[in-house]
């Protein structure tokens, strides 16, 4: 007689600024947590390792994009004949979500265990254990740190016979990837994200040693792959349920040792089966020094790609560890992306030592005129859990903020040296007005004219960025379609609010949302039609287009004093080097 196994792998969101989940009617990035788990899920379930009379029914939840029915969910659990629920991918800002779901379905005798960045890079960096690592494995939640290619069959098994131990740590013996289960999600799901994308990645580690990074210490510092037949298997397997679209989540593409093969085999694919196979893709800024590399994304159909930009103050740079950035590349780097039409949406980083609201803003302006990047998204400077940098304020005793639904980027958690609490929320503001300008969203839009490019998309993006903070109160990155709330679905030590005064009010924030939105977006339209009528669109030329030359004297990226203290020492390097080689 056949046996069932209810397996629930649920992504959490986290709280807004109210108290609330996080959730759209549409989400914008998927997660690939989710299915790297879904499809390690899947391989356990054709390999029948539970038994041949074993089937496991797996349901794949993100809850940013679609409501958690606890009571719904455990009874489906208690209908079969073994299940547990997996919170998977949990990042720090989403573990006291993660915290209060694990403590009703425990509280219903659901078997839970829990993995992700925030417990895997805890366990690897801190000399005691989290906190609320610690709590949650007192609820009699399995804590599972590391990666689960080859590792979920065994807790599965335990889990039938309700023997799971309290911690799995893998943390240290991080699993090859090619041949593994791919990352798939079912087509359901991904229609509930913006643009139907998916997710997968092709490969893991990261070289550099970024002191603000996470992913080092959790993924490790070498190069893991998936081989160029896993990477045809996934996408097939994607075409076939009707997917085009994939964000490639490899923290650094350029640095998988196999970009080049895992390139032509997508550009074989796109030749040969006709397909509009589209990509989103993460890179550093030292990517244009590899032959060929910006060529053939263009090629595989790369349609975006977020650049690690992090700031253009040397000194914040090389405190950071972000030694592999050179301010001098930045231009001819993001040139070389726009002449292969690809869209660059740099990540900005405020509130390194020597930040200040002026500072910032004067720094910004620089990057407007003189750098042709498309968009920037900026982040406070964090002290994620998982990161050196938050390892060493631990030791040294710093207080950092104790409520990590506030690790999201967008909130400040630490003191700064120069700028108080309210400055640098002030100054964090002031970025995001100061690049997306009316004006420059019009330069932004003209050189995209002047380059061929799609100046629609220059606008959809702009209201991307524009839009979320002032209209949504979230980050961009944690943006979607229709914000979608439930009265019950709140931080537990907030109340729940009374009917007649929450749905009154969640009806009129939404048709004042939808306003604003709507007049943002058609103000965009109206400019970019402006643009696209210019009869001398395509001769427009500003600093930031102007083809490289020897610039270095003349451009105002590289006359503050850690910028030339930089070039200088540049300039010893190459002095030397060429000594070296007049000397052979």
């Amino acid at each position: 007689m056949s046996k069932t196994f209810r397996l629930v792998l649920i992504k959490p969101s986290h709280y807004d600024d109210e108290g609330y989940v996080i959730r759209w009617w549409r989400g914008g990035l998927p997660s690939n947590s989710l299915a790297c788990l879904y499809g390690i899920a899947l391989d356990c379930h054709e390999r029948q390792v539970l038994g041949a009379d074993f089937t496991i029914d797996i349901a794949a939840i993100d809850e940013t994009n679609c409501k958690v029915r606890i009571e719904d969910l455990a009874r489906s659990i208690e209908a079969a004949d073994a299940g547990m629920v997996m919170l998977v991918g949990v990042q720090s800002n989403q573990f006291p979500r993660s915290l209060d779901l694990a403590r009703r379905f425990r509280k219903l005798g659901i078997q839970v265990a829990i993995g992700g960045f925030h417990v895997s890079g805890t366990l690897s960096m801190l000399p005691e254990r989290d906190p609320g690592v610690q709590e949650i494995m007192d609820l009699g939640v399995s804590v599972f740190a590391g990666e689960a290619e080859g590792r979920l069959e065994g807790l599965l098994h335990d889990a039938i016979s309700g023997q799971l131990r309290p911690l799995y740590n893998f943390i240290d013996d991080l699993p090859a990837l090619e041949g593994q289960p791919l990352p798939i999600i079912p087509r359901q799901q991904i229609e509930r994200v913006i643009g139907h994308t998916t997710s997968f990645d092709a490969g893991r580690g990261c070289p550099f040693q970024c002191s603000f990074c996470t992913i080092i210490n959790v993924q490790g510092r070498l190069s893991r792959r998936r081989s160029a037949d896993d990477i045809e298997a996934v996408i097939r397997a994607n075409v076939a349920q009707g997917v085009h679209a994939f964000f490639l989540t490899d923290d650094n593409f350029a640095r998988n040792k196999d970009w080049e093969s895992l390139l032509d085999r997508i550009i074989e694919l796109r030749e040969r089966e006709g397909w509009d196979l589209r990509f989103t893709i993460q890179v550093d800024t030292l990517c244009h020094k590899l032959p060929n590399f910006i060529e053939k994304c263009a090629k595989a159909g790369v349609r975006r790609c977020f650049i690690g930009l992090e700031n253009i103050n040397p000194d914040s740079l090389l405190g950071a560890k972000k030694r592999q950035n050179k301010i001098t590349d930045y231009r001819e780097m993001m040139l070389a992306w726009k002449r292969a039409r690809i869209m660059t949406i740099g990540g900005y980083i405020l509130g390194f030592p020597n930040d200040t609201p002026a500072s910032i803003v004067h720094d910004i302006g620089i990057i407007k005129h003189e750098l042709p990047i498309d968009m920037l998204e900026f982040f406070f400077l964090t002290p994620l859990p998982g990161s050196e940098d938050h390892k060493i304020l631990y030791t040294k005793g710093v207080a950092m903020d104790a409520d990590l639904n506030k690790y999201d980027l967008d909130h400040v958690t630490v003191g700064h040296a120069k700028m108080s609490k309210a400055e640098w929320e002030r100054a964090y503001r002031l970025a995001w007005d100061t690049y997306y300008s009316w004006d420059h969203v019009e330069t932004l839009m003209r050189r995209a004219a002047a380059a061929g490019n799609n100046v629609g998309k220059i606008g959809t993006y702009a209201l991307y960025f524009m839009g979320y903070h002032p209209i949504e109160h979230v980050h961009p990155l944690e943006g979607g379609v229709l914000r979608l709330k439930s009265r019950h679905e709140r931080r537990p030590h907030l109340p729940v609010e009374p009917v007649l005064l929450f749905y009154p009010r969640y009806l009129a924030d939404t048709a004042a949302k939808a306003l604003r939105w709507a007049s943002l977006a058609i103000r965009l339209q109206r400019l970019a039609r402006k643009v696209r009528k210019d009869p001398r669109r395509l001769d427009y030329m500003d600093q930031a287009l102007t083809p490289l030359t020897n610039e270095t004297d003349d451009l105002e990226l590289y006359k503050t004093r850690s910028s030339q203290a930089f070039l200088e020492q540049r300039r010893h390097v190459e002095d030397a080097q060429r000594g070296k080689l007049a000397a052979h």
